[in-house]
């Protein structure tokens, strides 16, 4: 069974809440790479920070991404993941130029359904650890969306719901589905 579940999409659309909401209901939730490495590089020299050099940014998002992943086979039912090697492979594209994401064809799947978050200019904020602006956002989400769709994933984009009728949907999507693996 792979019961790895992405939640990607728009920065500032309501992922965090809806983990964690999620994870209050007893499900696994693995945190977002990118929230860890911010954390660290503040309190060290920063020069991997994502406004600083996306992609030293990006290439330590895959590792921790895969780590992430790896332990993530020890733990039992729905394991929600904030964000994953998608993410990453597609920031590191974006930064480079160069092609990241064949690398996850063989071996680093997630479930089949990846659910987004899609852009929503109404919650979106900036804080200290997200200093892009909308437009920055909403041109990542288009990123994501090529990135998920390009590897084979069935992308949901979420209903701009309250968090409870957003936990529903998701869960009712993943019961209809069975356990499959995306093809590649």
């Amino acid at each position: 069974m792979n019961n790895r579940v992405v939640l990607s999409g728009c920065s500032g659309g309501g992922k965090s809440t809806l983990l964690a909401e999620l994870q209050r209901l007893g499900h696994g939730v693995i945190e977002e790479p990118g929230r860890k490495i911010v954390i660290e590089e503040r309190q060290g020299d920063g020069r991997a920070l994502p406004w600083v050099d996306l992609a030293a940014f990006a290439q330590r998002a895959m590792m921790m991404a895969k780590q992430d992943w790896s332990m993530a086979r020890d733990l039992n039912g729905w394991v929600f993941f904030d964000r994953g090697l998608v993410d990453a492979a597609a920031a590191l594209e974006h930064a480079t130029g160069e092609d990241a994401l064949s690398s996850l064809t063989d071996g680093w799947r997630y479930h089949h359904r990846v659910f987004l978050t899609p852009p929503w200019p109404e919650i979106f904020h900036n804080d200290a650890d997200r200093q892009h602006a909308f437009a920055d956002a909403l041109a990542e989400y288009e990123r994501l969306l090529s990135a998920y769709s390009k590897l084979g994933y069935e992308v949901i984009v979420l209903p701009r719901l309250s968090v409870a009728e957003r936990v529903r949907f998701v869960l009712e999507a993943l019961s209809q589905t069975g356990n499959r693996t995306s093809p590649i």
